[in-house]
């Protein structure tokens, strides 16, 4: 019999279907780091996080047998994954904690706010905070099109893919999105060094 590890994922699935004990657990072992980074991004809880990836791995366990290969196994495991961590946002609201330097990669937003400034470790973390804060404010299905495209660095193919959406809604789904999102963060685009604050600058615009 093939080894599971020379198997591809659907080869893997299949394995898994017919009995094979192990098939399952190295489909787990390749793709549990890029789930959980799905599961962290969306809940930011570490301990959320990680329950959700239980039950999302879990059900893909008990649905193996629905899976007809109509995408990749990735985005099958993808949407399962998202749609356990919404199952536990619907049951209690979990606000995220994000360790120093979790990867708030939205460079539209944060980008603004470390541009010319001196590398503050602390000031890096709040920031990374503001932001998943501020992606909590948004829909649900603006915020998952965001983590995707701008946190996680998928093409809109893919995300259209994992979200079974078109790739112009995904699009239209991010520009909503950091639309929404830029009055929550306009703070992180306004902070300046100290010394720029007590500087005499041409008159702006009056609030």
């Amino acid at each position: 019999m093939t080894e599971p590890p020379d198997l591809s994922d659907p080869e893997l699935l299949e394995q898994h279907r017919q009995g094979d004990e192990r098939a399952f657990g190295e489909l787990v072992r390749r793709h549990r780091a890029r789930m959980w980074a799905v599961a962290i991004r969306v809940l930011g809880d570490p301990e959320e996080a990680s329950d959700a990836l239980q039950d999302a791995f879990l059900s893909a366990f008990r649905a193996a047998h629905r899976f007809r290969g109509d995408s990749a196994v990735t985005t099958w495991l993808h949407r399962i994954v998202i749609n356990a961590c919404n199952d536990r946002l619907r049951r209690k609201m979990v606000r995220p904690h994000y360790p120093s330097g979790d990867g708030a990669n939205l460079d539209l937003l944060a980008h603004e706010h470390t541009r010319g400034t001196p590398n503050d470790p602390a000031s890096s973390s709040d920031a990374s905070i503001d932001v998943h804060d501020a992606l909590r404010q948004l829909p649900e299905e603006q915020r998952h099109a965001l983590i995707l495209v701008d946190m996680l660095g998928y093409r809109v193919d893919e995300a259209a893919t994992i979200l079974a959406i078109a790739p112009g809604t995904v699009k239209s789904r991010c520009a909503r999105g950091r639309s929404r999102l830029l009055p929550y963060l306009q703070h992180l685009r306004n902070r300046q060094p100290p010394s720029d604050v007590t500087s005499h600058g041409g008159g702006g615009k009056g609030s």
